[in-house]
């Protein structure tokens, strides 16, 4: 197997390449390509030296499986063109939406990859640890409305992103004045309601990815509506989710079903600690549920917590899951 990812020195390529060291398939070259300013630069992989080309001047055709990890728009001016020689797993929301274009989450919907016509598009990170607790679920109970907010991280915002809070949070300390270059507003000891655009009726692009991806992945019949918010944190999104169903719901049958199903795990003790914080998510591939119980204003409701990190499961990690059910 031949394997090339486009924007290689970035943080969801850096990490992409930490995954394909563990996965399990067989590489035999492995080609990173980034921007002319990365080039030349050298990471290590399996051992070996490798040396980052510069994306202007690379060959498509070399690799099998391409991994797009560069953003919007060097997705949509180079994966049109990359596609025709190679198939492209695009971590981008450029083509998210388009008809032909499959949105897969690997453990939800990889039945979807036998219709790709060589692009594939990985869904946005808080969609894809939602999809997952919510699929078995609607496959049990039939999911009538979502209510979703999230609690993202400032990694989902790149490098330059994670460095303001780092720097912002030494400057709040110091008593200095903040000055904010990567957020509308100061992120340091801060909560930010506004992630992306504004779109249409108040509600930000973030807000409707989160809508109409999930409407995508598992049913165009479920109602889904997202408040999308910043805080400082620097790995890994949370989610405070009501699910409403059908019909009345058991809760312990709830929990089973999600303790069940793979890439998952239940961590609900009503106790002091006794669930899962952002920070323990950090470097882990598990999307963790917790605060399971029933909507007491709602029989046919229930809530929860979720967290994952989303350079991981929301974004490399699905990436390298969807080359191997690919593979498979």
């Amino acid at each position: 197997m031949k394997l090339a990812i486009i924007g290689a020195t970035g943080n969801v390529g850096r990490k992409t390449i930490e995954i394909l060291e563990k996965s399990k398939l067989k590489i035999d070259s492995l080609f990173l390509v980034a921007s002319k300013k990365s080039a030349g630069s050298e990471i290590k992989f399996k051992g070996k030296t490798l040396r980052v080309v510069d994306l202007q001047s690379y060959d498509f055709s070399n690799a099998e499986i391409t991994f797009f990890a560069a953003g919007s728009k060097i997705a949509s001016e180079y994966v049109p063109v990359a596609s025709k020689q190679t198939i492209v797993i695009d971590n981008s929301k450029y083509f998210r939406m388009e008809k032909n274009v499959p949105l897969v989450v690997a453990e939800v919907n990889s039945n979807a990859l036998s219709k790709h016509q060589n692009i594939i598009a990985n869904p946005n990170c808080s969609t894809i640890q939602l999809a997952l607790v919510l699929k078995p679920l609607h496959d049990k109970y039939n999911i009538k409305r979502v209510v979703v907010s999230t609690y993202q991280a400032v990694s989902g915002a790149g490098k330059e992103a994670m460095d303001e809070l780092i720097s912002q949070t030494k400057e709040s300390l110091d008593g200095k004045k903040l000055k904010s270059r990567n957020f509308t507003k100061p992120i340091a000891f801060n909560v930010i309601p506004h992630i992306d655009s504004f779109v249409e009726d108040g509600y930000t692009k973030e807000e409707w990815k989160m809508e109409q991806e999930t409407k995508k992945i598992i049913d165009k019949s479920i109602n889904v509506t997202a408040t999308c918010v910043r805080v400082p944190v620097k790995t890994s999104h949370s989610e405070s989710v009501n699910i409403e169903f059908s019909s009345q719901i058991n809760i312990d049958d709830v929990k089973k079903i999600i303790s069940n199903t793979p890439g998952c795990k239940v961590l609900d003790r009503h106790e002091d600690g006794g669930y899962i914080t952002p920070l323990e998510a950090e470097g882990d591939y598990t999307t963790y549920i917790s605060r399971i119980r029933k909507d007491r204003s709602n029989e046919r409701a229930v809530n929860l917590w979720i967290v994952s990190d989303n350079l991981l499961k929301g974004a490399a990690l699905n990436t390298v899951q969807i080359a191997e059910e690919l593979v498979k």
